[in-house]
């Protein structure tokens, strides 16, 4: 049985951008997973692990690093599509402050990964 799993708002640190500093020191950003996972029963280990995705996230955002937004949304959801019970993912990854002084709140980018 596929089940549609949502989990919003995992708080994250990175080094990632293009202009000048912004590898310098990790920045804020955010993401947002939209899953289809096998769920076989009503235990933990039937379903995925909400926890050792968002480790997962966590780790991906803070230990590599690239220029795009688009880039890392993808890494993001190839990490997550390679764990167990993960059927498909759509990762959205917001970077709150990448264009504040164009008087942009936030730019995000999304990526898909998994079968389809």
């Amino acid at each position: 049985m596929t089940t549609k799993l949502f989990l919003t708002g995992i708080g994250c640190e990175g080094r990632h951008g293009v202009n000048p500093g912004e590898k310098d020191a990790p920045q804020p950003f955010v993401v947002d997973l939209d899953l289809d996972v096998e769920a076989a029963g009503d235990d933990i280990g039937d379903t995925a692990d909400y926890r050792e995705i968002a480790r997962r996230v966590r780790e991906t955002v803070g230990q590599e690093s690239f220029d795009l937004l688009e880039s890392l949304a993808h890494a993001v959801a190839g990490a997550v599509a390679s764990m167990p019970r993960v059927v498909r993912v759509t990762a959205v990854v917001h970077k709150p402050n990448a264009a504040r002084s164009l008087g942009i709140e936030g730019v995000a980018a999304a990526a898909s990964a998994g079968a389809d």
